[in-house]
């Protein structure tokens, strides 16, 4: 139970690291939006190729599906772990509560992002430079804090051993994650052999 109250600073850093970078291809792929609506005859800077390419999502109704640019989203959203991850370092202490809601902020990132993996994969048929950073950040953050939430017994009691001896499994459980999509990403666009 002491091991709960320790600040976890290496978690904060995380936060902070991982909020800067989603932020930052949150505003590279609004501006690209922007652009889009600006000259919609426009090439996207992130537009490498037919498979590697911004365009195609930014134009889609995927990418608007909330009824705004998905990436709005992200504007709003990232700031959220820097916020924590900096008041975590500053000496902050959560309630549970509160973790179990900034948890719950991950598990519908995670949602969102599973869908639009998909929708990338299977239905537009590219995969979007600044949507796969995003997506390299939501994937490992969920699992930093889904442990990080079982640690300080958002849970309950019972999950704050299990969160302790989870959170060094962090980045195995992402890294299977994101090889699964690879595969998935591979198998439908065939990605190697277009690339090379």
């Amino acid at each position: 139970m002491i091991e709960t109250r320790k600040r976890p600073v290496g978690v904060a850093i995380w936060l902070i690291v991982s909020g800067i970078i989603g932020w930052y291809a949150a505003f590279a792929l609004t501006i690209e939006k922007f652009e889009k609506l600006e000259n919609p005859d426009s090439i996207a800077s992130c537009d490498i190729s037919p498979l590697v390419q911004c365009s195609t999502n930014l134009n889609s109704w995927q990418g608007s599906v909330f009824g705004f640019p998905n990436p709005l989203i992200g504007i709003a959203a990232w700031v959220a772990p820097i916020v924590v991850g900096f008041a975590i370092l500053a000496g902050a202490r959560f309630a549970r509560w509160f973790w179990t809601f900034f948890w719950l902020g991950y598990v519908f990132a995670i949602g969102f992002v599973f869908w639009l993996v998909f929708q990338s994969i299977f239905a537009l048929n590219v995969l979007c430079p600044w949507c796969m950073v995003t997506w390299l950040m939501v994937i490992p953050s969920f699992f930093v804090v889904t442990f990080t939430a079982m640690k300080q017994g958002a849970f309950g009691s019972g999950g704050i051993a299990l969160g302790e001896r989870l959170m060094g499994w962090t980045p195995v459980f992402a890294v299977v994650v994101l090889a699964i999509i690879a595969v998935l990403a591979e198998t439908r666009l065939h990605v190697l052999t277009t690339l090379f």
